[in-house]
């Protein structure tokens, strides 16, 4: 292993401060959209968000996720077919009431239209070890935590280039692997659906809890 010089530029305080103010905001209108307009999206700017949520740290640095950007039509068909049949046997038997009294103010159902009116789908897949072209495997170190940070970044690209996403995750997620052809040592993590919003969307008048009790300054 080698070692190269740190490339870093520090803000001055007030560029600092300024700079994590309006972050702040910007952040704080972000929301998850279920009504996606058809309008394109260029590719460029998925994938330079893409780009961008490649950059997270990770255990060990092993790098342990794979994104599967989906435009394509009849994979986006055949996704939201798997998606709303998984969803259907969710709302009718595997959700417990108290699951489904939880969800009933956000007006979900197993309906998802989204999948294929969204002009992009990004699969993100967890890889839960590495394994070369002779078979040998290597342990992937902290492989969640990478990944959902990773996602993490991700979402913050996509708000901050004016996009607006929806973290989708129907349970269990095996159809995705079946779907995009992953190999057997990547584990779907989280189905992100991509564009812009509807011009008549609308979201659930939610707040968010009080910034005092989430965090706790020591």
């Amino acid at each position: 292993m080698t070692f190269v010089p740190l490339v870093f530029k520090r803000r001055n305080p007030e560029d600092a401060s300024a700079f994590a103010s309006a972050h702040a905001v910007t952040m704080a209108a972000r929301r998850s959209v279920r009504a996606f307009s058809t309008d394109l999206v260029p590719e460029s700017v998925i994938l330079d968000c893409v780009r961008a949520a490649c950059t997270a740290p990770s255990g060990a640095n092993c790098q342990p996720w794979h994104f599967v950007v989906v435009s394509d039509p009849a994979k986006k068909r055949d996704i939201r077919m798997a998606a709303e049949a998984e969803e259907q046997a969710f709302y009718e038997r595997r959700a417990s009431q108290v699951w489904l009294d939880a969800l009933a103010p956000l007006g979900t159902d197993a309906e998802k239209p989204f999948l294929e009116v969204a002009p992009y789908l990004i699969a993100i897949f967890q890889e839960r070890f590495a394994q070369d072209e002779t078979g040998d495997k290597t342990k992937n170190y902290y492989a969640p935590e990478s990944v959902g940070i990773a996602t993490g970044i991700l979402i913050s690209a996509l708000h901050q280039a004016g996009l607006a996403c929806l973290t989708h995750t129907p349970s269990p997620m095996g159809f995705l692997q079946n779907a995009l052809g992953r190999p057997v040592n990547e584990r779907p993590f989280l189905l992100l659906v991509v564009g812009y919003p509807a011009e008549d969307a609308v979201v659930p008048n939610i707040t968010r809890k009080p910034f005092d009790q989430v965090v706790t300054q020591v």
